[in-house]
């Protein structure tokens, strides 16, 4: 049951920032904030990097408080301002509304680090490894649902005019109904919450660590102690970060580039998609990462070691990137083949590299 809650909390959590990705050009260009058709892609970056900007600042305040009163608070909390920040933010009718909400959405939701603490203490130390790939299987599902969820529903007027009148709420705003979704789908979550058990009287160093300690001499157990570390000076640590900081911000910066990409008109270099177009390539390749990580990862895993599948995911992810430019040239069934295989593998390949690093 617990693991359950895992599931459904993370996924919670990546339909806001999944969902987007499909109507953001399109809601830049409603806005009415660009000068030119060029500027869109500079405002809509802005607006997709407000989240991330928004959680960076606040993602260590959350773990603290996560520690210091329980994950449980911390965990409904973020929820909440799921439910009411995306909600929001569909509602956004200016640039600086839809920047803002984005931004406090991102500060307020410090879901990511507690939900994997969480994932960890409600198992035993044998089965934690499986506590963590409950969450990175509720991203990898949110991948898939969350464009297909921005894709569909957004402009709901201009794709389903026999269910929706131009005098609706979602006449008025057009990208209101994927985020009212996602917040209902929050809400209910939220609820469910209530259940959930805290785990912070877990969090505590077992008895026999303790006990192990305290044999050591006082000077070994001085240096020993990870309180008297810095984490500054831990070298495997640091370069993990490091790491997983280059790959995460890959991982966005493509994911973001990718729609704008796609979207933009062909003579601005573009693909010419629609946000349905767009949401069903993401929303594929959400599935392969899926499919990837849940069948094929664990004899990948087994053959070849995680460093040296992540030197080859990464050196494929370059292969992969560099034909994305000689697309443009492509129309119809070879383009569509062509785009659905290269997102499709980015995502597998993506797996390799963030099931390694932390």
């Amino acid at each position: 049951m617990e693991l359950f809650f895992v599931a459904v909390t993370t996924l919670a959590s990546s339909l806001p920032i999944t969902c987007l990705f499909p109507f953001l050009y399109f809601m830049v260009r409603d806005l009415q904030v660009a000068q030119t058709e060029e500027d869109i892609g500079n405002y809509a970056g802005f607006l997709g990097a407000s989240y991330m900007v928004g959680r960076s600042f606040a993602a260590i305040f959350w773990g603290v408080v996560a520690d210091r009163i329980g994950r449980k608070p911390v965990i409904m909390f973020s929820i909440l301002s799921v439910v009411i920040f995306n909600t929001l933010f569909g509602l956004s009718t200016k640039y600086w509304m839809a920047l803002t909400t984005r931004f406090v959405l991102g500060a307020l939701n410090g879901l990511l680090a507690p939900i994997k603490a969480y994932s960890i203490e409600v198992c035993q130390t044998e089965h934690q490894a499986l506590g963590l790939s409950i969450v990175n299987t509720a991203w990898g599902l949110g991948l898939v649902v969350g464009p297909a969820l921005g894709g569909y529903l957004a402009q709901p007027v201009e794709k389903y005019p026999h269910i929706f009148s131009k005098e609706s709420v979602f006449g008025r705003f057009p990208y209101l109904l994927p985020c009212l979704g996602v917040s209902l789908f929050a809400a209910i979550v939220l609820i469910s919450c209530i259940w959930l058990p805290e785990t912070i009287h877990k969090h505590k160093s077992p008895e026999k660590d303790i006990k192990r300690i305290k044999e050591l001499s006082l000077q070994q157990a001085y240096w020993d102690s990870p309180r008297k570390k810095s984490l500054l000076q831990n070298w495997p640590w640091m370069s993990t970060m490091i790491s997983y900081c280059f790959f995460g911000l890959h991982d966005t910066a493509y994911s973001e580039i990718l729609s704008l990409w796609a979207v933009s008109d062909r003579k601005y270099g573009g693909l010419s998609f629609s946000s349905e177009d767009i949401g069903q390539v993401l929303a594929a390749a959400g599935a392969s990462l899926l499919a990837y990580q849940l069948i094929f990862y664990h004899w990948v895993h087994k053959f070849l070691g995680p460093i040296i599948s992540l030197r080859i995911a990464s050196a494929l992810s370059i292969l992969i990137l560099s034909t994305y430019p000689f697309m443009t040239y492509l129309s119809g069934t070879g383009l569509s083949f062509a785009l659905y295989s290269a997102a499709m593998m980015k995502s597998a390949l993506a797996v390799s590299i963030f099931k390694v690093l932390p």
